[in-house]
């Protein structure tokens, strides 16, 4: 699996970066997971900061695009994102991996 950034924007009133990502895969479309610890390996960022949004993978395609929310921090994750989302990304509430 390999990730490519294709767009990143700085937000610092809620202390994230917006990413666009491309994941290139050889089989069916790769979880959730470990979409967010590559992309968190990549981004030399702990997985607990990495809040991915959304997986689009073309029918019959190789690729995948996605977009994720990159925090400073797991707390500021987890003031401002939704629970269901961090339930998604297996991010408990009280700042460990479920």
């Amino acid at each position: 699996m390999d990730i490519v950034i294709i767009n990143e924007d700085e937000n610092p009133m809620l202390h994230r970066r917006d990413v666009t990502f491309e994941v290139t895969h050889e089989e069916a479309t790769p979880e959730r997971l470990s979409a967010r610890d590559s992309l968190a390996a990549k981004l030399n960022k702990d997985s607990k900061e990495v809040v991915v949004r959304n997986l689009d993978t073309k029918f019959g395609m190789r690729k995948t695009i996605g977009t994720a929310r990159v925090y400073d921090s797991p707390e500021h994750a987890q003031d401002i994102e939704q629970n269901y989302m961090l339930e998604r990304n297996k991010i408990t509430t009280n700042g460990e991996e479920a």
